[in-house]
């Protein structure tokens, strides 16, 4: 675990998807080793939620966007 925590720290990482079950545990395993993770996803897909539940809205750069929208994903 420990050479995860070394690599990962105070990276940036993208995940698209993070409001949905894989893609929320990633985040959170992510943002555990020190990681700045951003998330884009359209929507959360489920209720309940595994991202609502983890409450990673406040861990996170959280967006609520298409990513095929690129005008807006290059903001």
């Amino acid at each position: 675990m420990k050479i995860f925590k070394k690599y990962f720290n105070k990276k940036k990482i993208l995940i698209t998807g993070h409001t949905g079950f894989k893609g929320s545990w990633l985040a959170l395993w992510l943002n555990s080793l020190g990681a700045n993770v951003y998330g884009i996803s359209i929507n959360t897909p489920t209720k309940p939620s595994n991202f609502t539940a983890l409450n990673l809205k406040s861990k996170i750069n959280h967006k609520n966007l298409d990513i095929r929208n690129l005008k807006k994903l290059k903001k």
